[in-house]
């Protein structure tokens, strides 16, 4: 199997979907890499002409499956060939316009976001790869904002009280931004409404904030969407305790659904002056009634940073990462090299979300 690797076009996405350790470890594959492809991650040109990659002006043409980050835009749909396949965020949920195009271009969309949330599909899992670069990320743009310290200090001078931070949402990046904020010194204390992470939050040295308010997991791993009463008892329980904190970093997502709201604009006012709110959830909203998707701004003294695709923030990593999954899916779909479709295996069938019929 040939595989493409183009640049990616997006504004602000300097990702790449295969890095040069990932293109060397593909046994039975020739990867056609475009010139440029990784230099935004920090990969130039001629490690992947190290690791055996043909470098290309054109990565699209004359491959059979193209390896990504970001959809295709329309210009680069207009690229792909009936038959190829194409791995990426495809936004299956969200961009039924998108997956109808894929579809009726032929094309064989492998969407990352479609990887089950399984032990066998671990290595393949996208979306908890790239959560762990954003949770991480959040507690250090939370650190850069909030006018004072994380950790303790001691000095000449006197002692310095330690920053408290509140987690809301104990999945991959809620659990990251825990480990990291700890890490940096700062009291934790983290929220699900999940009641079966309160003994990972406790692990990693935070507190679990109880607001009596209790949901189900999904079979995803994602927590049930509440009502709209508990929403309302939520919202209120986070209102009385927000202020308490210096830092608030929010997670919660349902996927294919906006970003329930979690802060008010109630309890934002609260909070004192200086305090800071990282909102991971601007991509699909925000869980703060304030946050302004893509934007970080100032209100009452209150910090909120809205910043999205933190994971391309630190593309090395988030590549390394991301390339990892990537080319452990397409060792399970071609094993060897050799294109094996089982529409009846999880991984396969869950994962494609725009097949003809006759595919």
């Amino acid at each position: 199997m040939r595989v493409g690797v183009p640049k990616e076009t997006v504004a602000g996405e300097r990702r790449v979907g295969l890095v040069p350790d990932a293109v060397g470890r593909l046994e039975g594959f020739d990867v056609a890499v475009e010139r440029g492809a990784g230099e935004a991650a920090g990969f130039p040109d001629e490690t992947y002409a190290a690791a055996g990659a043909e470098l290309v002006s054109d990565a699209w043409q004359g491959v059979d499956a193209v390896a990504k980050v970001a959809k295709p835009t329309s210009e680069e749909l207009a690229r792909l060939s009936s038959g190829q396949l194409l791995i990426a965020f495809l936004a299956p949920l969200t961009d039924r316009e998108g997956v109808e195009r894929l579809t009726a271009a032929g094309v064989l969309g492998f969407a990352m976001e479609s990887i089950p949330r399984t032990t066998r599909a671990q290595a393949m899992d996208a979306l908890s790869s790239q959560a762990t670069v954003s949770g991480y990320k959040a507690v250090l743009l939370a650190a850069e904002h909030l006018p004072r310290f994380f950790p303790m200090l001691t000095t000449a001078a006197g002692t310095i009280a330690p920053a408290r931070a509140l987690v809301l949402g104990a999945g991959v990046a809620g659990l990251q931004a825990i480990a990291t904020a700890r890490r940096l010194g700062a009291v934790v204390s983290g929220f699900d409404v999940r009641p079966a992470v309160r003994e990972q939050v406790q692990s990693l040295g935070a507190s679990f904030l109880d607001l009596g308010v209790v949901g189900e997991e999904t079979a995803g791993g994602y927590a049930r969407e509440l009502s709209s009463d508990e929403q309302a008892k939520q919202q209120q329980a986070l209102e009385e305790r927000i202020p308490d904190f210096d830092v608030v970093i929010t997670t919660a997502a349902i996927p294919g659904r906006p970003a329930p709201r979690l802060i008010p604009a109630g309890a934002v006012e609260r909070m004192r002056a200086g305090s800071v709110i990282v909102d991971l959830a601007a991509e699909t909203g925000g869980n703060c009634e304030l946050t302004r998707p893509g934007e970080v701004f100032e209100t009452g003294g209150v910090t909120i940073d809205g910043t999205l695709n933190l994971p391309s923030t630190l593309p090395t990593h988030a590549s390394q990462l991301y390339a990892r999954n990537v080319s452990a899916l397409l060792e399970h779909l071609a094993p060897g090299g050799e294109l094996a479709l089982d529409w009846s295996d999880e991984i396969t069938g869950g994962t494609c979300v725009t097949r003809t019929e006759s595919a």
